[in-house]
């Protein structure tokens, strides 16, 4: 499905508080195409819009009791996710694959017509069958959230440079950007395909949101396209 929505979009936001949950959410707030945004947390984000509402809500593994505030939106951007460092992989399964799918069965029942974009990552294995715990989890949720019926999209951003003061939850890639922010130019010199910037990520997103994409799977150098 590509054609674009008539009238505003209105979108869910889960994990809002996350580096590219935090990049489309302030998107989300300049564009005008997005007139209604609903976040979704177990806890408040600190953000003060008319266009946002916040629903607070704890087991992630059942949103059921959330179907009337779920109700009527056209897009969804699902954002929560974790690193496997450290992680067993029924734990990791969990966050990843359960948590994902509580959301988007939920919203594909309530929303047939909604536009789910599901942000996996460079390297996940579609098969489901590769060496890497963390990439055989992500194919695995890929696959189920693409089979979902209503309009699914894996989004898989490689490296993500941070840009207008985001910054991600997790203590040691927050140290590395540190680190490592001054390489980001260089990436997008020699690697180019593998390399975008969180607001573009986010205008890729709210522009799959509002118009479609023809690609169900977009690695990075499709993001960067369709940030325009």
């Amino acid at each position: 499905m590509t054609a674009g929505r008539t009238g505003a979009v209105r979108v869910v936001i889960f994990g809002a508080t996350g580096m590219v949950g935090q990049s489309v959410l302030r998107q989300c707030l300049l564009d005008d195409r997005i007139s209604a945004i609903l976040l979704v947390g177990r806890s408040h984000a600190d953000v003060a819009d008319p266009k946002v509402t916040q629903v607070v809500h704890q087991d992630f593994l059942d949103f059921s009791s959330l179907s009337t505030e779920l109700t009527g939106f056209d897009a969804c951007f699902f954002c929560l996710g974790v690193s496997a460092n450290g992680m067993t992989e029924p734990a990791y399964r969990r966050v990843t694959y359960f948590i994902t799918m509580a959301a988007g069965r939920e919203l594909a029942e309530l929303n047939p017509d909604m536009r789910f974009l599901y942000i996996s990552g460079a390297g996940t294995d579609s098969t489901e069958h590769g060496r890497l715990m963390w990439a055989r989890i992500k194919g695995e949720t890929e696959n189920a959230v693409l089979a979902l019926p209503f309009h699914g999209y894996a989004l898989r951003p490689g490296y993500i440079q941070p840009m207008h003061g985001v910054r991600t939850k997790n203590r040691l890639y927050r140290n590395l950007y540190r680190l490592t922010g001054w390489v980001y130019p260089v990436l997008t010199r020699v690697a180019p395909k593998y390399v975008i910037a969180s607001d573009q990520l986010a205008s890729a997103m709210i522009n799959i949101a509002a118009d479609g994409s023809p690609l169900r799977i977009l690695e990075s150098v499709d993001l960067v396209r369709a940030a325009g």
